[in-house]
Formats: structure tokens, sequence, C-alpha cells
């Protein structure tokens, strides 16, 4: 099995490169943005799956995808996003791609999903398919702006204030002052006491 995958972020590529490697028999390539997976793809193409991160630079979201897709019309591609709605994962899969993985899955979750598409097979967790506005929302989400929950979602997926800005197209600063505020909110002495808090209250 041969696998591209392209994400900005070299501890998701590396995260993800050894959970397939250690499963054998597979051979995976990385690159660091969306031009640099394109050339590999040309020279090195096709691949059992290419995975491309919704926010890395060049990708654009899905302009990325049908450029791709256009491209490479005989090629499995399937959406990785730790940031991107879950409304993104459906238009992905009309637009073209076979699958949508979230960067919180699972080691062992994740490498069976991409079997599953390997073999042809469409992917979407259903927590991702499921509507995204739940009646009951918990206490914990409740005292949190929007905002708020994105940035927290950030910190939980261990990104820096400068991704998390370029994520959410927001200053650093304002990010700084976000992370101040849910510290304050979530009585967490840092932003990591503040995501495990939040792992903890199972938000997602």
């Amino acid at each position: 099995m041969r696998i591209l995958i392209a994400d900005d972020h070299e501890m998701v590529r590396d995260t993800i490169s050894a959970y397939f490697e250690s499963e054998g028999r597979v051979t995976v390539l990385t690159e660091p943005d969306y031009q640099s997976a394109m050339k590999t793809l040309s020279l090195k193409g096709p691949f059992d799956l290419v995975l491309l991160d919704f926010n890395m630079p060049g990708m654009n979201g899905l302009d990325g995808l049908k450029s791709a897709l256009k491209a490479n019309p005989n090629q499995a591609f399937a959406i990785l996003s730790g940031t991107a709605p879950n409304s993104v994962a459906q238009e992905a899969v009309e637009t073209g791609a076979i699958g949508f993985i979230p960067k919180t899955m699972g080691a062992k979750s994740l490498v069976n999903a991409v079997r599953f598409m390997v073999a042809g097979e469409t992917f979407v967790p259903a927590s991702v398919l499921a509507p995204t506005e739940t009646p009951e929302e918990t206490a914990f989400s409740q005292n949190l702006s929007m905002r708020e929950k994105q940035v927290l979602k950030g910190l939980c997926l261990g990104q820096s204030n400068k991704e998390i800005a370029r994520d959410l197209e927001l200053q650093e600063v304002t990010i700084k002052l976000h992370v101040r505020t849910l510290c304050k909110k979530l009585d967490a002495k840092n932003r990591t006491q503040a995501a495990m808090i939040a792992k903890d209250a199972g938000f997602e």
C-alpha cells in the first residue's frame, strides 16, 4: 500500500507516517504543502490514497481538492483536518473525495479508515455526520463563545498560537487574548492544562 500525506504540521506527518509504517507493508511519502504534494503525485504517483490537509498552504480548502481531482481523475483523495467544520466533510465527498479524516482520530481507527478507503469505500466518521446543532449542549460548552471553542479545539490538537491564528484567519495577538480568557474561564494555569480540562469534559 502506498500513501501520500500532505500536511504542513511536521508532527502530524510524522505521527501518521509512524502509524502506518508500524503496520508493515505500507510505504508513506509526505509533503509539507499542496504544490509539493502535486509535484510528488505527478512524479511518483499514482498512490493507493492521497491525504490532503484542508488548511495547508496552497490548498485553498476544497478548491485544492477540485484542482487535484481535475489533474488526476483516477487518483483517490481524502481530506485530513483538525479544524474544518463538519459540513466540509459532506462537501468534500460531494466534490469527489473518498473520505474525510479528523486529526483527532485514534491511531487504530485512522489506519482502519485508510484501509477502508483503499478498498474502494467512502469513509466519513459518524460523529462528523451527526447534526451540528445538538439540542443539548454540555454545560462546559455553554460557557464558551464560538470563537473560544475554535481556539480551544486548536489547543486540544496541540497547535501553537501562530497555527491557530492561521487556520482561523486571525491575528496571533487575538489568539493570545482568547487563550488567556479560556484559561480564566476554565480555571487553568496554562494552555496545556486548559486542553486537558477540555478533553476530560468530553469537548471535541
